[in-house]
């Protein structure tokens, strides 16, 4: 009988898409299911080697926390304690702590729990890894990620190459058309990561004026934001598309503009050149499209850099807005046939 794993990944669409590689590892010889928040909940149901999903509300990973509930924890363990894992990966950023997880999946009966964690595990983690030890400071998310699983003695494949991956695609909405274009992805999960809605529309434009069609893309709370920008030289696809369909679109385009959020790791998982318009309150090293041909975009020393802020702590949004539309349309052309 093959192994159950629990990978555990409790953030949003960008920081599941990035722990597909070590699914993948973990699903190689096992049975793979996700724990993870409802912010990550259709990435997870999009990643190839992944069984199940269980979502859940973390109080101690969600930007927008619930109150700490005995009643939540309580159910939460046992769903976990029926999957009878054999294994747990906790997955987090460096800046995340993975021992109220790991506290949780022992008392949920998981005998073997790996993660990294710069703090003393006491007997919470069978196997641990030390940032700047047993892992480089920097080191991209991905890789960070495939650390995990490779300590816990989980390995790619031969034929996998560890680039991230999306299962099979649906058809593109018909609005698409079937001409080249370019996406632009104006949104982003934290605000602080967003270019304007001005500089956006400048760029739709003058794309257009280069002869290129525009696909602008958003969620369904970003309608007013993608028809602000496409105006009447793009295509508005704003809350039309699925998660799926969105990285259909993606697939599908020369090229996607677009910030440090989720749909930059869809286009890498599908192999399309991105123009990052990159905010540097994170690292690039760790954050950028990984292993997927960009070009990187914003004052990375801006001195917002390395903040970890949701929300501009500058008085200008200066690292992006420094950007011009005229930047984006020669970028997007330095990418022709990049594709990987």
């Amino acid at each position: 009988m093959k192994r159950h794993v629990l990978v555990v990944r409790l953030d949003s669409v960008g920081d599941v898409l990035l722990s597909g590689p070590a699914i993948r590892a973990a699903a190689h010889r096992s049975r793979v299911t996700v724990l993870c928040g409802p912010r990550g909940d259709k990435a997870a149901r999009i990643l190839p080697g992944v069984h199940d999903v269980v979502v859940w509300h973390c109080p101690w990973v969600d930007p927008t926390p619930s109150a700490v509930r005995r009643h939540d924890i309580e159910s939460v363990r046992r769903r976990l304690t029926r999957g009878r894992f054999d294994c747990a990966l906790v997955l987090t950023s460096h800046h995340q702590s993975a021992l109220p997880t790991a506290l949780l999946s022992r008392m949920a009966g998981i005998p073997r729990i790996a993660a990294i964690s710069e703090d003393y595990p006491g007997s919470l983690l069978d196997i641990r890894l030390q940032p700047g030890i047993d892992v480089h400071d920097g080191l991209p998310e991905p890789e960070r990620a495939l650390a995990v699983a490779k300590a816990a003695g989980f390995t790619l494949g031969s034929n996998d190459d560890g680039r991230l991956a999306v299962l099979g695609l649906p058809a593109p909405p018909r609005a698409v058309g079937t001409e080249p274009y370019v996406v632009l992805h104006p949104g982003a999960s934290v605000p602080a990561r967003a270019w304007s809605p001005q500089r956006c529309a400048q760029t739709v434009t003058e794309l257009a004026e280069r002869g290129r069609r525009v696909v602008v893309t958003g969620g369904q709370d970003e309608r007013a934001l993608t028809a602000r920008v496409a105006g009447d030289r793009g295509i508005d696809l704003g809350g039309h598309t699925t998660l799926s369909e969105l990285a259909a679109v993606i697939a599908g385009a020369d090229a996607v503009v677009v910030g440090n959020t989720g749909p930059a790791h869809l286009a890498a998982a599908v192999g399309t050149p991105v123009v990052s318009l990159f905010s540097p309150v994170v690292p690039a090293r760790q954050w950028a499209p990984y292993r997927v041909a960009h070009v990187l975009l914003g004052d990375q020393d801006s001195p917002c850099r390395n903040t970890r802020a949701r929300v501009c702590p500058l008085a200008r949004h200066s690292c992006l807005d420094s950007v011009t539309a005229v930047d984006v349309a020669d970028a997007v052309e330095r990418l022709e046939g990049a594709r990987t």
